[in-house]
């Protein structure tokens, strides 16, 4: 039987940055993850671009994660603007009002991993107790008020003061510890890709609200093969649609997103794999139990509709691995019910209005009758001319 002070489940990039964040705290670490030691080294391309605000950058500058991502692979994400249907206006959301000269970075999600997985190796190496077992798998947990335990799939038990799950927002961990959540499903699929296209993006984000449609374009930097214009393309359909588009061979789903796009960008190329994922939020009805938390999308699933996912998974853990460590510190019980119960409070404060605020938009936004895209039109239009809300989107976005 091994035992340690905190265990993680779920070595994904919230996982990873924990364990960095508790790196210093003069704790030892047990990660827990089902894929390989390899995987983890070198994590394959998922399609996924992450944008994070001014604050995630600077959190994962403290973290040494930043610095590990090459410059080229950081895209700016200068402003953010939002269409419906075909019509050629927009709302725009721009750097400036958020008093930055950007309102933040688009980075690719396996990158991120592998800069938190080479940071967590480095704190290893400077002589923090953590220690990876990858290629295993969680069958058990059980805690109470003297401690937790784990069980694995090849028998190992691991004894410790707290677990932390960050294994999905479809969290087999949370599972067992009997946490219920609120699942919304939307019914659809998203496919994400990278393709270039002629026309410049500009560096902004677009959202646009379509006919039985929902596109996004998240702007990267140029192709390092050709120099072309580069975006990372988010389509969400239903299900059965979606496998039909993903099943196109590469010219003829190069067409379909151009029309799709109304040519507002040009010819269009793809320039990586296809990857399709379920539209689904999850909102846990607790983020702790005894001896027991959650982060990341374990904590909060976020539609990705406001960007704010692996954001918020970084507020959560920043606040989570800030109370361990003053309680360490204190040589007090770092996973005491007090303890959880602040964290839970915070992090529900932190998140609980956007993701209820996010859920509000998508379903009026989504929806496909006339009367609601008149709506819609008319919504973005009083927008654009009201700069405080703006401002305040702006912020938001910034993660001020």
């Amino acid at each position: 039987m091994m035992h340690t002070d905190v265990v993680i489940v779920g070595a994904g990039p919230a996982g990873l940055c924990l364990a960095n964040a508790l790196s210093g705290a003069g704790l030892s670490i047990v990660l827990i993850e089902p894929q390989s030691i390899e995987v983890l080294r070198d994590p394959a391309f998922d399609g996924r671009e992450i944008a994070m605000t001014q604050k995630s950058v600077a959190y994962l500058k403290t973290l040494g994660a930043w610095e590990r991502i090459d410059a080229h692979a950081k895209s700016q994400l200068s402003d953010a603007r939002v269409f419906n249907g075909s019509s050629p206006f927009s709302m725009k959301i721009g750097h400036a009002l958020s008093g930055h000269a950007e309102l933040g970075w688009l980075v690719s999600n396996h990158l991120i991993r592998r800069a938190a997985f080479e940071a967590v190796e480095h704190a290893r190496d400077s002589g923090a107790e953590i220690r990876v077992m990858a290629s295993e798998r969680v069958i058990d947990v059980d805690t109470d008020a003297c401690g937790a335990r784990v069980r694995l799939e090849s028998g190992a038990t691991i004894t410790a003061q707290l677990v932390v799950a960050a294994d999905s927002r479809f969290s087999t961990t949370r599972r067992l510890m009997g946490i219920a959540a609120q699942m919304h499903d939307f019914g659809k699929s998203m496919l994400v890709c990278c393709m270039t296209h002629e026309a410049s993006h500009e560096h902004a984000a677009w959202e646009w609200f379509g006919f039985e449609q929902t596109l996004a374009l998240l702007p990267m930097n140029v192709d390092p093969e050709s120099g072309a214009h580069r975006s990372s393309v988010v389509v969400t359909l239903g299900a059965r649609e979606i496998e039909r588009l993903n099943r196109l061979d590469a010219d003829a789903f190069n067409r379909e997103i151009e029309r799709r796009f109304e040519r507002r960008l040009g010819a269009m190329t793809l320039r990586s794999t296809r990857h399709v994922y379920p539209l689904v939020s999850v909102y846990p009805k607790r983020f702790v139990a005894k001896r027991f938390a959650t982060v990341g999308d374990a904590a909060v699933g976020m539609h990705p509709v406001t960007a704010h996912g692996f954001n918020f998974g970084l507020t959560g853990i920043e606040t989570l691995s800030g109370a361990i460590a003053e309680a360490h510190a204190a040589g007090v019980d770092i996973a005491s019910d007090a303890l959880l119960a602040r964290y839970e409070q915070k992090h529900r404060h932190a998140t609980r209005p956007l993701y209820l605020i996010t859920r509000f938009i998508t379903e009026i936004y989504t929806r496909d009758s006339l009367p609601a895209r008149i709506a819609r039109d008319a919504m973005l239009r009083i927008g654009e001319r009201l700069t405080p809300f703006k401002r305040a989107v702006a912020m938001s976005l910034a993660g001020e």
